[in-house]
């Protein structure tokens, strides 16, 4: 047998007992106990390796920008398909008519807007038939920015190129637009760079579209040719009322003079209407009214929706309290002329001035100038 071995004892001297085998499928855990006066420290996170850069806070930023610069972008691209296919919708219904001379320009802008009663030759038929010309405007702008409207009476006696002296009115008959425009460049001297013919019942629809406009007239009427009603007053007009009110004259003490001024009166309302807010904010009002107002005029070839903007804005223009108004000088309001019947005789000793101060902006703004004296 082998020697036997002491057991090993302890400092004391005492002997130690031998230590236990551990038992089987029982894992040794780390005694959890901590030496008094020690407490546990609370597990600490992780920290980043080191040479590790931190994320930058302006790419955040730059993200934010890249997204509202898309967003605009996109907004952008659909106002330009919005603008190009209304644009394309308007071109495509206006209306035009040979009118312009080719005559060499004047200065400044020079508009003929002629209410017409006509609808021979229009896209819109409403079987009216005859060409009369119930008003015929001349609208200029000086190059000093002087505006003036200027209304001929349509029972002018005037020269008609190819022609014998007549109204101004036969010149329409005879020739229509574009013998009418040589007749008033004749008479003015100044070149029309573009035509607008309004047709009236066109313009009754228009009214309707705009939910009515108001007109003002300061006398009692019950005129039973153009079945006209009216308490003197300003009033909310509809349609029928409004052609109405514009055809009427043999009840007015002014006859043609009455009537052009009504007409320009309700020209003006129209406008205005088309540029309130309840329309330019609302695309469906707008486009309702656009389709009315294109079925109320034609105008001269080459007038496209820019320069229906441009004609519009100079004739709101010319209602301003800055405004030229009337009508060239008068010598006669009932000058009878044989086989021709009563007219309206221009005073030829001041019409060329009248028109060459219209022509320069030498009147002052917000005058009214011509008529009978």
């Amino acid at each position: 047998m082998p020697p036997s071995i002491p057991p090993r004892q302890s400092p004391g001297g005492a002997p130690q007992a031998p230590a236990k085998p551990p038992q089987s499928g029982t894992p040794q855990r780390a005694s959890s106990q901590r030496p008094p006066g020690q407490t546990q420290r609370p597990p600490t996170k992780p920290t980043p390796a080191s040479g590790t850069p931190k994320q930058p806070k302006k790419k955040r930023k730059r993200s934010i920008g890249r997204c509202f610069a898309s967003v605009l972008t996109i907004l952008v691209i659909a106002a330009l398909v919005i603008a190009t296919l209304s644009y394309l919708w308007i071109n495509a219904r206006i209306q035009h008519v040979d009118a312009l001379s080719g005559a060499p320009n004047t200065p400044g802008e020079t508009y003929l807007i002629v209410g017409s009663d006509s609808r021979e030759g229009w896209k819109y038929d409403d079987g009216t038939s005859g060409a009369r010309t119930d008003t015929i405007m001349v609208l200029h702008k000086a190059p000093n920015g002087v505006t003036s409207l200027i209304s001929i009476p349509r029972d002018s006696y005037v020269g008609i190129p190819g022609h014998k002296k007549n109204k101004i009115n036969a010149a329409f008959a005879k020739g229509g637009a574009q013998l009418l425009v040589e007749t008033v460049e004749e008479l003015t001297g100044l070149t029309i760079d573009a035509y607008m013919e309004v047709g009236l019942t066109g313009v009754a629809e228009l009214v309707d579209a705009l939910g009515g406009v108001e007109l003002c007239y300061d006398e009692d009427v019950d005129d039973w040719r153009s079945k006209l009603e009216w308490e003197a007053g300003c009033h909310v007009a509809d349609g029928d009322t409004a052609l109405a009110f514009a055809r009427m004259r043999y009840s007015d003490p002014l006859g043609d003079i009455g009537r052009a001024a009504r007409q320009r009166q309700l020209v003006s309302a129209v406008v205005d209407g088309v540029f309130t807010r309840q329309v330019v904010a609302n695309p469906f009002k707008a486009m309702d009214v656009a389709g009315s107002g294109l079925q109320a005029f034609r105008v001269s070839d080459g007038t496209g929706p820019f320069q229906l903007a441009k004609i519009a804005m100079t004739f709101r223009s010319a209602q301003g309290d800055q405004a030229v108004t009337g009508t060239p000088p008068i010598k006669d309001w009932g000058y009878r002329v044989k086989g021709v019947g009563s007219t309206v005789l221009l005073d030829p000793d001041k019409a060329d001035q009248f028109w060459e101060d219209i022509a320069n902006g030498a009147f002052e703004p917000g005058s009214t100038v011509g008529g009978l004296e």
